[in-house]
């Protein structure tokens, strides 16, 4: 017999994210006595304490901590796999496209008049995702493609494809100091106030946190903070706002990716469109 079942490994994923029994229990829809024994019966099986109790709190052990790493990853697994079966032998399944709102840099539509010419297309099915989780939704099947950009967001485990590159702006109130520069430089940016972002690695900085590329135009126009983004993701600017470029700033890459496990014809056909797509938007034959 196996050592865990996904239906157990669910269940203590639940009492380790809740850290209390009778919440995780409501959660599951089962008897906390049930959910108590079902723990049990786990750890007595691996020869490990998974959790440790009182009345008060509930905590997890290294064992515990251990198993939730690497338990989460194979429930994860598991899910990517019996959805891939699913449309694999579902010829007339639509293709999942994920990207963040506003960030197609008006590829959208183009790309999709494209490939509704192509005689094996199929419904595309538009997901939007929060700032930093469309890496997520390649890697666990949610999605089959999506619009990402480098090197903001983390391409490894993926392929890839660049639809466009363009230079980053500093985006500044119209009365800051720098707003009727030509252009800027980085350290000519040192000591300003810079936008914490959610759920970003790396979006760690001393103003207000944002969500979205709306909350961060709001912010610069109340003079809260400044910004530096892709071009293309601040286009148009709302009044009161200046798009500064910043000349010493890595160039951003907009890409289409889509999982490296991932092999279907269906896959090449969208990604042939995208390309296509992107090349008539900047004038290529």
């Amino acid at each position: 017999m196996d050592e865990l079942e996904t239906r157990e490994l669910g269940y203590f994923l639940a009492i380790a994210e809740e850290l209390h029994f009778g919440r995780a229990a409501v959660r599951l829809s089962i008897a906390q006595p049930a959910l108590s024994k079902a723990i049990r019966r786990i750890e007595n099986r691996l020869g490990v304490t998974l959790f440790v109790r009182s009345s008060r709190y509930v905590a997890l052990t290294p064992a515990g901590e251990a198993l939730q790493e690497h338990g989460r990853h194979a429930l994860n697994a598991i899910g990517a796999a019996a959805r891939a079966a699913r449309q694999a032998g579902d010829t007339q399944a639509p293709l999942r496209f994920v990207l963040k709102p506003g960030g197609d840099a008006g590829l959208l539509s183009p790309i999709l008049a494209e490939y509704a010419n192509r005689p094996d297309a199929r419904q595309v099915d538009i997901l939007f995702s929060g700032p930093a989780d469309r890496t997520d939704f390649l890697h666990d099947g949610r999605a089959d493609v999506g619009l990402l950009y480098a090197p903001f967001d983390d391409l490894d485990g993926l392929a890839c494809e660049t639809l466009r590159t363009e230079d980053r702006v500093a985006i500044l109130p119209s009365r800051h100091r720098l707003a009727r520069r030509k252009s800027v430089r980085l350290a000519e940016l040192d000591g300003e106030t810079w936008p914490r972002w959610k759920g970003v690695p790396g979006g760690d900085g001393t103003g207000p946190e944002v969500a979205d590329v709306v909350q961060l135009l709001h912010m610069i126009t109340a003079r809260r903070m400044i910004g530096m983004l892709p071009r293309s993701l601040v286009e148009p600017l709302p009044p009161g706002l200046v798009c500064i470029p910043v000349t010493d700033a890595p160039v951003s890459h907009l890409v289409l990716a889509w999982s490296r496990r991932e092999r279907r014809a269906r896959i090449a056909s969208f990604v042939g469109a995208a390309l296509e797509a992107s090349r008539h938007a900047a004038g290529i034959r």
